[in-house]
């Protein structure tokens, strides 16, 4: 009887070994690399293992071959499972491009009676009410919406402060949602509000349509009042009682805040995450100030840099992390967003992690004055004289033309981070996105040059956060819990 062969024999021969498409970047001075596959895996190896990888001097049973070819990074000449795998999951990755715009931004009013110094809004005084949006403009905008091959659209009532406008609110959502039944269509409603006007009827409404709730909390009574002043200097006192009350009468997951990091905010994280505690909140956005509207007009945004956010952010994650060690489960938002981009092949709707960017293709923003914007931002610029990103006019448009329009496909054209320059072979690129609004806005320039965008400085930033973190065993398992 014939003995058995070697396990040597069964090796893959070093000469029929191949690299696969992966970008890589030194990380500082510790000796160590850290590397990406195309569908955004990421690796760490040391100086002297990138130098064997790259020469391909590897084999089987070495450890360096096992890494290698499970992260995606090697395969052999007449192996196709490799590629076959890596291009499944590409196809699930950017499945988003089959989807219609599920996401309808409906800007009935820009009336508020709040005067933030940093909103992205050019609101208006509370008695100027030719800038609410007509009957007739919503209902044009609700065709358009309905025009969406998506099964489930999703409609965000915006302001301005929405509830000084809520009798068009109303009006929307019950016809909606009659479209709804007979198309099969399914139709979920956020109003996007300060609260200051909350009360019984809007609560009633609210309860027998189940609309989410969204609000703004910026941290503590004077530094919210402070970020966020209205007439009698007692906006979160209101914002407050709405939360309270909108959890008590709607449920504990139906209203939710967002805060803004102003300079103010840099040193005080910790009270911020503690008043999101205090109110029994399942997460914080820790977002920074965004360069549209007020922001541009006071220069709110130029207060702090980059480089002072991320340590606001590290800060407040680790504190996060720490509230998570202690049995209380509280998620960052953004991070977990960041999370479910690393560790699985799902789409995700939030458009800023797209690339191809999302404007448009996730989201349309009808203004109260019929106008048509390819994303909230663009309408901002849009009010300020810049038309760069808008698409239509509700009265003569259609869904079709809207996301074929020339100004949105030029856009979304040069938005492919796959092939932007400095992104193509950056290691963060597939979890990084594109935004060309914000280049367009802070450089002149869809694509940008991303040495100098404070976009791609956040995002870099955060990530490589995220990475140091995930290789403590203790915070990678809460981080993964957030994925879902």
């Amino acid at each position: 009887m014939a003995g058995f062969r070697s396990a040597e024999e069964f090796w893959p021969n070093p000469k029929d070994l191949s690299l696969l498409p992966f970008n890589f970047e030194r990380v500082g001075s510790t000796g160590q690399v850290l590397i990406s596959n195309m569908v955004g895996d990421f690796v760490r190896l040391s100086d002297q293992d990138f130098d064997r990888l790259t020469r391909l001097d590897v084999k089987s049973g070495d450890g360096l071959y096992e890494r290698a070819y499970a992260a995606h990074l090697i395969t052999g000449a007449t192996q196709k499972s490799q590629k076959q795998l890596l291009a499944l999951r590409l196809r699930s990755r950017m499945s988003f491009l089959r989807q219609a715009t599920p996401l309808h931004i409906f800007v009935v009013t820009l009336r508020c009676e709040h005067s933030c110094p940093y909103c992205q809004v050019s609101r208006q005084s509370t008695d100027r009410s030719r800038f609410d949006m007509s009957e007739q403009t919503a209902m044009r905008s609700l065709d358009i919406a309905f025009q969406s091959q998506s099964k489930r659209i999703k409609i965000e009532f915006q302001g301005g402060e929405p509830l000084l406008n809520f009798d068009l609110i109303k009006t929307i959502v019950v016809e909606a949602k009659k479209r709804s039944s007979a198309s099969g269509k399914l139709a979920d409603f956020v109003i996007a509000s300060n609260l200051a006007l909350l009360d019984d009827h809007v609560l009633s409404f609210c309860k027998e349509y189940d609309i989410l709730l969204s609000t703004s909390l910026d941290g503590p009574a004077d530094l919210h009042n402070k970020n966020r002043p209205r007439p009698g200097g007692n906006s979160y006192e209101l914002a407050v009682a709405g939360i309270r009350r909108a959890q008590s009468e709607l449920g504990p997951d139906r209203v939710g805040a967002l805060m803004t990091t102003t300079e103010a905010s840099l040193e005080r994280v910790d009270e911020i995450i503690d008043e999101y505690l205090r109110l029994e909140l399942d997460g914080i956005f820790l977002r920074p100030l965004s360069p549209f509207g007020f922001a541009v007009k006071t220069k709110l945004y130029q207060r702090y840099d980059t480089e002072k956010w991320l340590a606001f952010f590290e800060r407040g994650l680790r504190r996060i992390l720490e509230i998570n060690r202690g049995g209380r489960p509280f998620r960052e938002l953004y991070s977990s967003l960041l999370m479910q981009r690393m560790f699985t092949d799902k789409p995700i709707g939030y458009v800023d992690l797209r690339s191809p960017a999302g404007i448009g293709l996730g989201a349309l923003v009808y203004n109260y004055d019929g106008n048509v914007y390819a994303s909230d931002e663009g309408r901002m610029l849009a009010e300020a004289g810049d038309k760069t990103f808008a698409l239509g006019h509700v009265s003569e448009a259609s869904y079709r033309s809207l996301v074929l329009s020339d100004n949105l496909v030029n856009a979304v054209s040069e938005s492919l981070s796959q092939c932007a320059p400095q992104c193509s072979n950056c290691v963060y690129e597939s979890h990084c996105g594109a935004d060309p609004v914000y280049h367009h806005a802070t450089q002149g320039d869809p694509v940008g040059i991303k040495p100098l965008s404070g976009f791609c400085a956040r995002q870099k930033g955060v990530m490589s956060i995220l990475l140091g973190m995930l290789e403590n065993p203790e915070d990678r398992a809460i981080l993964r819990r957030w994925i879902n």
